[in-house]
């Protein structure tokens, strides 16, 4: 009996640490294809400039009761890889959204197609939850289909700066954490993924009334301001205005369509242990608006 219990202890210590010590190496790193540029090489305000600061392209944007922030790409693109290392704000940071996305609602209003990492904060004794989201010509207004999952992190994101990046092409975009890929979305049909141009946003903002547990808990202002940090910005895709000779970016080491079984490794793993909600597994969703579920 006590070899036993000897043994279950050793193997509930080998799993904790070894959910602890991150993911698998997914033997592949996109970001180091992808050369940073500065902020203003690739982005301009958007809205809230006076909650923006620049610091030798460290660009820190910021939310208190007048006002949030935001930033947009110079050019739309056709497809690409887009990342920024990112520092959230600690503390509580309840129904304030940092967010990193594509979308092109300026150009299709309420009709629009968007792929989203977005922050949503939290209370005291909760961590951040990451939500990766695509929308195909809807607006998030109710009247559209969203397809989220989310993700707590191997890590404090409010501690360091960590890399996050969206890989959108022609037939999948996959989201990655730190090079790790946390989630594929494959183009099974043109009616479920998203083909229009789009720009690159980022933003901090309050999003009191879905945020945080449905809006359970609001954006309290005495927490004021509310920080969102981003620099190592990466641009490399196919714009508008880019020829025909434009290829698309590959996030396999083979340089073709999907992951390889290392990057899968890792992507299973982060989906194992942190993943917190598919909307393909949630009951409560109508799954024959999503035929890809």
């Amino acid at each position: 009996m006590a070899s036993l219990l000897c043994f279950l202890v050793i193997a509930f210590m080998f799993l904790i640490n070894n959910v602890q010590g991150g993911p698998p190496s997914p033997g592949y790193y996109p970001s180091s294809k992808v050369p940073s540029i500065g902020f203003n090489q690739g982005f301009r305000n958007l809205w809230g400039p006076q909650h923006q600061s620049l610091n030798q392209d460290s660009l820190t944007i910021w939310l208190d009761k007048s006002s949030g922030s935001g930033f947009k790409s110079l050019k739309d693109y056709r497809s690409g890889y887009f990342g920024a290392a990112i520092k959230l704000h600690p503390d509580y940071t309840a129904g304030v959204i940092t967010s990193y996305y594509l979308s092109n609602n300026e150009e299709h209003p309420g009709n629009h197609d968007e792929i989203d990492i977005e922050f949503l904060g939290t209370t005291l004794d909760k961590p951040y939850t990451l939500q990766t989201n695509v929308y195909i010509k809807g607006s998030g207004d109710g009247n559209i289909i969203g397809r989220e999952m989310q993700f707590h992190l191997w890590f404090d994101p409010t501690q360091d700066f960590h890399n996050y990046a969206i890989l959108w092409n022609p037939t999948e975009i996959i989201f990655f954490v730190d090079d790790v890929p946390i989630r594929r979305y494959s183009r099974k049909s043109d009616a479920t993924f998203p083909q229009r141009p789009m720009y690159l946003y980022g933003s901090i903002w309050d999003a009191s009334s879905w945020a945080t547990e449905h809006g359970k808990y609001k954006a309290d202002y005495s927490h004021q301001p509310f920080v969102g940090r981003y620099k190592n910005f990466k641009l490399s895709g196919c714009s508008t205005n880019s020829g025909a000779s434009c290829r698309p970016f590959s996030g396999s080491p083979t340089g073709s369509e999907g992951l390889s079984s290392q990057q899968k490794e890792a992507m299973d793993w982060v989906q194992r242990n942190y993943k917190v909600y598919d909307y393909c597994h949630d009951p409560r969703r109508d799954h024959t608006q999503t035929p890809e579920c």
